[in-house]
């Protein structure tokens, strides 16, 4: 069996990571299900016991979302409305068993093209930190991850958490899947708006389980500029950036329609929240 290590600071985790690669563990709630049968030989680096990396706070203008911070955690921090789609999808996430365990920069890093949280970090222009023995770096999530189960981060690195710069206006997340809660996603969206006169002044759209990995539709958002909240602002072409394929939840044309709906949900909403965001 391999090792199952636990450090009591961080710079001992980073030390144990430059000597080799280890797997890390937070939450482990998709680990133990996925990993522990069939790679009983690997080295666990388990982060779950370290000190400062759990509190949700505001930081020089940014949000900083720890990684061990769970998502129970972020449902109940004080974060403006901007952040409301990604506490939707942290409801979402399993059951409350799941959510008090889960970690958000876990579910980041498992990089499932399913994962409920990334479509909601790329809408909020979130970027993850990375520490090793030869410094820090910040990568944007849109380039942490690269494909199913990939991400930029080095084998002698530690995400220690993710930075969210300074939010204004509104979110949201819209979900389908083949019943109402604990179920692997068909399709998300997420939605983060800023309103100015009852007119969507500025627009970040994300779509997740429509291709290797969850993406933002710079198309749509440029068409929503400007514009009043209206669900046939969406359109087909907007859409061309994902690539849905067959599985056994659903078919790719199926995906496809369903992402053009939950969009035209969701731009239609904002007529109800602009109001209140402008």
């Amino acid at each position: 069996m391999g090792q199952h290590l636990r450090p009591a600071t961080l710079e001992a985790a980073v030390a144990l990571l430059a000597e080799r690669p280890r797997t890390v563990l937070a939450g482990g709630t998709d680990h133990y299900p996925a990993r522990v049968m069939a790679a009983p030989e690997e080295d666990v680096l388990d982060i779950a016991r370290l000190p400062g990396l759990r509190a949700i706070t505001h930081v020089d203008g940014a949000w900083i979302i720890p990684c061990l911070a769970t998502w129970t955690d972020l449902i109940a921090a004080a974060l403006p409305p901007a952040f409301d789609g990604l506490r939707a999808a942290a409801r979402q996430v399993g059951g409350v068993q799941v959510q008090n365990v889960a970690t958000v920069v876990g579910n980041l890093c498992n990089a499932s093209p399913a994962a409920d949280g990334v479509p909601c970090l790329l809408a909020l222009d979130a970027s993850v930190e990375l520490v090793s023995l030869r410094g820090r770096r910040l990568v944007p999530v849109a380039e942490f991850v690269l494909g199913p189960r990939q991400t930029a981060r080095r084998p002698d690195e530690l995400a220690i958490g993710l930075r969210i710069p300074a939010q204004h206006g509104c979110g949201s997340f819209l979900k389908l899947g083949a019943r109402r809660y604990l179920v692997i996603s068909i399709v998300m969206v997420s939605l983060v708006a800023e309103m100015a006169g009852g007119r969507i002044a500025r627009a970040r759209v994300a779509v997740g389980a429509c291709s290797p990995v969850a993406r933002r539709l710079p198309a749509l958002e440029a068409a929503l500029a400007g514009q009043v909240p209206d669900a046939a602002l969406v359109q087909a072409g907007h859409l061309a950036p994902l690539t849905p394929i067959d599985d056994i939840r659903a078919t790719g044309a199926y995906r496809q329609a369903a992402a053009l709906e939950l969009l035209r949900r969701a731009v239609a909403a904002l007529g109800d929240t602009g109001a209140m965001a402008a």
